[in-house]
């Protein structure tokens, strides 16, 4: 892109404004995410202005956000089982998927805690494939945190899925510092998503927590057969809600569920959702999450967090094997971006 003979806008006189110089002067200078309508033309973009819009995406990161990269460690409490109909997901239990109901035991949780808080991540996610959580689930999460407590230094995320008021109040009480629950999809692709329970259900879930004062962690899955309209949809849902972190998922199809046969999300494609969505949350905290090995390979991690990503979940996930640890804290090492540490000891 020229840089002579430019309007204020940053563009040249008689022609139309151009979305990259427009996201410079109103994102990377002024601090001010890209509306829907702005996103949708981010994503349709050509492959060969990616590069460019790589480092608007980059520029904006850093600019809002600092070159700190938070890494944070997930491990499921209650694993598969769910009654719900997520079509993505293999830990329901109405899909002739392979994962099954199991439990995991406190000391299991604690040892999961210490490894995660040893790679230098500042945050401990609990998660649970549940609807939403039982008298059960919650007394063996306020155990566990307490155990967590006692021994490792770590920030202490859950994931329970929809919760009551109440609910939000015991957590809050825990010490509970950021709370995910992901809308995973724009509002008018949800239906064909998940039907056992509505967008709505999980918005008031995520509109308690973040009243409670828990931080609110809400983000979804790219490549579940949405347009590029309901992806920038999506984004503006996302922007609406203003959480603390949004958490990038891309489909991994697992067999045995209605998105089994789905396609993988193209690398470019992927790539420019990350920056697209940096361009509409400049000040969020935007995680590389599950999905992403089998999308973006190594190439497109590095591109990835050089394109807006400012968190990492390393290791594994919830079903799926992610990168070992180790390759992502060498390559954030390599990229020269320093890793977030809650305290002087880590």
């Amino acid at each position: 892109m020229t840089t002579t003979a430019h309007t204020a806008a940053g563009v040249d006189e008689g022609t139309a404004p151009d979305i990259l110089a427009i996201a410079r002067d109103q994102v990377v200078d002024g601090g001010r995410g890209l509306d829907r309508d702005q996103v949708l033309e981010v994503l349709r973009l050509p492959d060969d202005r990616l590069t460019e819009l790589l480092q608007v995406a980059h520029d904006t990161r850093l600019r809002w956000c600092g070159p700190e990269v938070e890494v944070e460690g997930i491990i499921s409490l209650k694993t598969g089982g769910c009654p719900e109909d997520c079509h993505f997901c293999s830990q329901s239990g109405l899909f002739a998927s392979p994962v099954r109901s199991a439990w995991i035991d406190i000391p299991s949780l604690v040892e999961a805690a210490k490894q995660t808080a040893k790679t230098g991540a500042t945050e401990f996610c609990i998660v649970a494939a549940v609807r939403g959580p039982d008298k059960r689930l919650m007394s063996q999460v306020a155990a566990g945190i307490e155990a967590i407590r006692n021994e490792v230094d770590i920030q202490i995320a859950c994931s329970l899925g929809m919760l009551t008021a109440d609910q939000v109040d015991e957590l809050a009480a825990m010490g509970v510092h950021r709370y995910n629950h992901n809308l995973e999809t724009a509002r008018s692709h949800f239906p064909n998503v998940v039907t056992t329970h509505t967008w709505e259900e999980r918005w008031e879930t995520l509109r308690m927590v973040g009243e409670a004062g828990m931080e609110v962690c809400c983000g979804g899955i790219l490549g579940m057969g949405e347009t590029l309209e309901q992806r920038a949809e999506f984004a503006a849902d996302l922007a609406a809600l203003d959480p603390d972190e949004v958490p990038l998922n891309f489909l991994n199809p697992r067999p045995g569920t209605p998105f089994g046969d789905l396609d993988v999300l193209p690398a470019a494609e992927a790539l420019k959702a990350v920056a697209a969505f940096r361009l509409a949350l400049p000040r969020t905290i935007l995680r590389f999450a599950g999905g992403r090995e089998i999308t973006l390979g190594d190439l497109g991690a590095e591109q990835g967090i050089l394109g807006g990503i400012n968190a990492v979940i390393v290791g594994n996930y919830l079903t799926t094997l992610g990168r070992p640890a180790e390759t992502d804290l060498d390559l954030l090492d390599g990229l020269q971006m320093p890793i977030k540490v809650l305290n002087d000891t880590i």
